[in-house]
């Protein structure tokens, strides 16, 4: 049920733009009445005070993250924007059913790619999709890991489209991030606007840490009575070091370096003060490659020498496991439509993105034809890297875009330039609409459907730059709290 704002209400002068808003209606009507009430009692005098002071309390708390390069140096503080995302129950049950079906239907397609290669063989994904793909690891063929689970966590980026209807932008099955702001986006919120959140109907994500934590133990190698768990960061120079270290603290586990571990008699241990400590478990937030200079990298200092093997007997658990990036190579993307019907008999409740890809002649003919109104996409880049704007390029930036295109095909895709939904967002003296995407994180625990769980909500992102569609913060973007009602 909708609302129409209060005249002194704050969002009157909001420039509603043509896309849709998540917050209200194109005659200014509130989607979500109770929240905005609870906000209009607040002058914006107040509301950007409150912002300062979330500001600050971000800083005193060291909630950063890290730039690659960045001239300013090695860590900024988190960007949040104090005005909620929130999301209806209804919508939220159609979204959590989507996730949990595709994750479902991914993890059961890396299992088969690794070993049957049923959906090869059935036409479902071209062969040489998968033969060429960065992010396939020969290493892993043949290999069951434990319990079967490939894709213990996993962040499914999702987009709104002015249609109102939700589309999976890309799935993160790696070593996915951001789980860390969206806890500390809440106590944040809980803090500063403490009047507006009372009260209201939030789902709770407080447990997130428990359930991890369980999702990993869950899976522990068979014969475990009492695993251990550890999480395995590169170290403090990396990106999301803040978030290694703030789960580990909150699961209760060991934060361990490449150097703290070692496999000895084919399994693996911790180093301690009271000497060596068996592993069970590692939550690893290092890329395959470097993992273990054995069986990938012979130049990583950061790996564990014959971890890959001890993974490989069954007698450690690797979360992610390793191989897992095939599914997020954002060519294979484009098949797990099919790769969902074909593993549930069912046909995808959330929609992908319409999706051309360039390795297929007659698709990149099109994508080289309609370059200057499609979204141009690397397979294996994050964070907004490499990513070309048809609508917005220079023609020397499009004519770049083509000859890369031209020269390897198989690492672009394209897509058409969807209009991002908007929230209001406290921008300076006003506030005013800014584009959002959406991370829910999913944990799987078995094999079966009922061993998903989804967190409720997850990590709104939010292009603080006026009319960019660019949300990743390493791109000048920030977060949002992201309330589900019920």
């Amino acid at each position: 049920m909708h609302s129409r704002l209060t005249e002194c209400s704050m969002f009157d002068s909001y420039p509603l733009p043509a896309c849709y808003d998540e917050l209200l209606t194109a005659d200014h009507q509130s989607r979500f009445p109770t929240v905005t009430e609870r906000l209009q009692q607040l002058s914006f005098s107040e509301l950007a005070q409150r912002q300062h002071t979330t500001e600050e309390r971000l800083r005193d708390l060291g909630i950063t993250f890290a730039v690659y390069g960045h001239q300013d140096g090695t860590e900024k503080v988190w960007p949040f924007d104090i005005l909620p995302r929130v999301i209806g129950a209804e919508e939220w049950q159609t979204v959590e059913q989507g996730l949990k079906q595709r994750i479902y239907a991914l993890n059961l397609f890396i299992q088969d790619i690794y070993n049957e290669q049923r959906v090869i063989k059935e036409g479902v994904v071209p062969e040489e999709m998968i033969r060429t793909a960065a992010t396939f690891r020969e290493q892993c063929v043949g290999h069951t890991p434990p319990a079967g689970v490939w894709t213990h966590i996993t962040g499914t980026d999702l987009i709104r489209h002015q249609d109102g209807q939700f589309y999976v932008l890309e799935d993160n099955l790696r070593c996915p991030s951001g789980v860390s702001y969206v806890l500390e986006n809440r106590e944040v919120m809980k803090r500063v606007l403490p009047e507006v959140f009372n009260g209201q109907a939030v789902a709770s994500i407080e447990d997130y840490p428990e359930r991890l934590l369980d999702t990993l133990l869950a899976t522990a190698p068979v014969g475990a009575s009492a695993p251990v768990a550890v999480l395995l960061t590169p170290g403090v120079y990396n990106s999301a070091y803040f978030e290694h270290s703030f789960l580990a603290q909150q699961m209760g586990i060991e934060l361990v370096q490449g150097s703290d571990l070692v496999v000895m008699d084919g399994y693996l241990f911790m180093k301690t003060t009271r000497g060596l400590k068996k592993v069970d478990v590692v939550y690893r937030r290092i890329d395959d490659l470097f993992m273990d200079p054995r069986a990938f990298r012979d130049d990583s200092v950061i790996g564990v020498p014959g971890l890959m093997e001890v993974h490989r007997q069954g007698r450690v658990t690797l979360a992610n496991a390793p191989g897992t990036g095939i599914a997020d190579d954002k060519a294979i993307y484009a098949y797990v439509p099919a790769i969902v019907k074909f593993f549930t008999g069912e046909d995808p409740i959330l929609p992908n993105v319409p999706t051309f890809i360039c390795a297929d002649p007659v698709q990149r003919q099109h994508v080289l034809t309609h370059l200057e109104e499609l979204v141009v996409k690397p397979t294996n880049e994050a964070g907004g890297y490499g990513i070309v704007l048809g609508p917005k390029a220079s023609k020397a930036e499009l004519e770049e875009c083509r000859q890369r295109i031209q020269e390897d095909p198989r690492n672009y895709i394209a897509q058409p330039m969807l209009q991002l939904s908007t929230v209001p967002t406290i921008c300076g003296k006003n506030i005013e609409p800014r584009h959002v995407d959406l991370r829910p994180f999913i944990l799987l625990g078995g094999m079966e459907m009922e061993d998903i769980y989804v967190l409720p909500g997850g990590l709104t992102r939010v292009a603080l730059v006026k009319n960019s569609m660019i949300v990743n913060s390493s791109q000048g973007g920030g977060s949002k709290d992201t309330w589900v009602l019920f």
